[in-house]
């Protein structure tokens, strides 16, 4: 009976002791990259921002900021392309960006061994695909975001990036909100920003990234000649990079879908699952010189060393890209309507000569 006692103090401290290693890794690390990425994406939590103009932008995030925690840390803003805002959440179950919040890669992030990753969704449920209308709702959306975590976020390190219409919403928030950002990432953008806009944000360094037989996002008719835009009026051209994808892969060296998706690259942080060069990637700064990348010295190493001034003041409007909040949404239902009618009117009326016909 003794020794029944004694078994069971012993089985109930090995539980407790499990049980307080648990919660303490839980409120102590983040989740390796073994854990996979439901785990990940688990991690992420929902927000809302103020309603700005009309809209409310909605967002999952994650935060690397523990109990009693007075750290800075980045904020890194991550733009969904077209057809992942809808379901929410979506934004960050397709992309594999959840895996900036395992512990391998929060502890790349130099100085604070993680950041904050915010993944805001555009309202598509409208028919909105990150237009122009959505700049100053994000950038409240972001406001609001900051000012709820001011303890913890450091406003001198947020970074931007996106892919597709996320990557021309990064390009267009940079245009609008040059302070801001202290660099950006666009991802096969779908929009070519002319030299006078990208010269608004020539103290920003920018890391373009695009496939070359992208089939959406034009890589000779559009992003070659974004990235000579931004070369050619960019303060430190050395410090920016465009990154080719000749074959877009994913990390393990199998083929994606689709030329288009070069996103999974940078969500890998420009390296292979083995730790090695990304399967056909390759990487020349804004002088035109190639860039060898060195383990574990990605993307988020490359943004980690970059600060701005940004002082934290909020917006007001929509800045340097100014607005008329009565343009039609070019994805709304009225402008497809306008653009589709008449191509639906011409077989209408060969289908009617048709059918006296016959």
């Amino acid at each position: 009976m003794k020794m029944k006692k004694i078994l069971a103090v012993i089985l109930s401290a090995l539980m407790l002791l499990s049980i307080g290693c648990v919660a303490a890794y839980a409120e102590d690390t983040a989740l390796p990259l073994s854990a996979g990425l439901e785990a990940l994406q688990g991690q992420f939590e929902y927000g809302e921002g103020p309603e700005t103009n009309g809209y409310t932008i909605d967002y999952r995030y994650y935060s690397p900021a523990k109990e009693n925690d007075d750290t800075k840390y980045p904020l890194v803003i991550w733009l969904h392309g077209m057809s992942e805002g809808l379901p929410e959440g979506k934004q960050i179950k397709q992309n594999n960006i959840a895996y900036w919040t395992s512990a391998e890669f929060q502890a790349r992030f130099e100085g604070t061994e993680g950041a904050y990753i915010m993944a805001p969704r555009s309202l598509e449920e409208k028919l909105i695909f990150w237009d122009d209308t959505m700049i100053f709702p994000l950038r409240a959306a972001i406001d609001d975001f900051i000012a709820e975590n001011a303890e913890n976020i450091d406003i001198s390190r947020i970074y931007i990036g996106g892919f597709s219409m996320g990557g021309k919403m990064t390009l267009k928030m940079a245009v609008a909100y040059p302070d801001m950002f202290a660099a950006a990432f666009p991802i096969c953008p779908a929009w070519t920003p002319s030299a006078e806009q990208t010269a608004l944000f020539a103290d920003i360094p920018v890391w373009l990234t695009s496939g070359k037989g992208d089939p959406l996002v034009n890589y000779s008719g559009s992003v070659t000649p974004t990235w000579k835009n931004i070369a050619s009026t960019n303060n430190a051209p050395e410090l920016c990079r465009f990154s080719t994808l000749s074959s877009v892969r994913y990390p393990d060296g199998s083929k994606t879908s689709s030329a288009h998706h070069a996103w999974f690259a940078v969500n890998y942080d420009m390296f292979s699952i083995e730790n090695g060069d990304y399967p056909d990637m390759s990487t020349v700064n804004g002088n035109g010189e190639v860039v060898t990348l060195t383990y574990p010295n990605g993307m988020i190493s490359w943004l980690s060393q970059f600060t701005s001034d940004y002082d934290g003041t909020p917006a007001t409007d929509s800045g340097n890209i100014p607005v008329d909040e009565n343009t039609s949404n070019l994805f709304s239902f009225d402008t497809i309507k306008k653009i589709f009618e008449p191509i639906i009117n011409f077989f209408k009326k060969i289908l009617e000569m048709l059918i006296k016909l016959f």
